[in-house]
């Protein structure tokens, strides 16, 4: 199936660029008019794969996030990308209550809060290389609705 917009972006790994990311990714979303619940679902699990990216991806240093958006008539497939350091174990890292930075005071539910508002969620890392978690999300009150 073919899209019937899409976009892509790239910001630095800064924490404050989670917002921008989360933002952009509800006013491209917002094409489709989706229903407020289905909007802060999107930018719920933007917001947590942007910063798994900034956190986990690059540490302490400085890279590259990329966000793509595909729309289709009734859903959406975001993707988040980093050249981080990539995730070891994803299985372990999908786990709730997981974190590999238990001094950072994180939850360690970012996949499961992914998972918990998107209908999927694919992980894709090698370490050294980097991770590209990729989300999908069907519109509930779109199905049958003609754009």
């Amino acid at each position: 199936m073919q899209p019937i917009n899409e976009m892509k972006i790239e910001f630095l790994s800064k924490s404050n660029n989670e917002s921008f990311a989360r933002v952009v990714a509800a006013a491209f979303v917002s094409q489709l008019d989706p229903t407020m619940e289905e909007l802060a679902d999107v930018k719920t699990a933007v917001s947590e794969a942007v910063t798994n990216a900034i956190i986990h991806g690059y540490e302490d240093t400085i890279g590259y996030v990329k966000m793509e958006c595909r729309l289709y008539e009734d859903s959406v497939e975001i993707i988040v990308e980093d050249k981080g350091k990539g995730i070891d174990n994803i299985e372990l890292a999908r786990q709730p209550l997981y974190t590999s930075k238990p001094e950072l005071e994180r939850s360690g539910m970012g996949f499961t809060v992914m998972e918990t508002f998107m209908d999927s969620v694919e992980v894709k890392s090698e370490p050294g290389v980097g991770t590209l978690v990729k989300m999908c999300k069907s519109f509930k009150s779109l199905k049958g609705k003609q754009n």
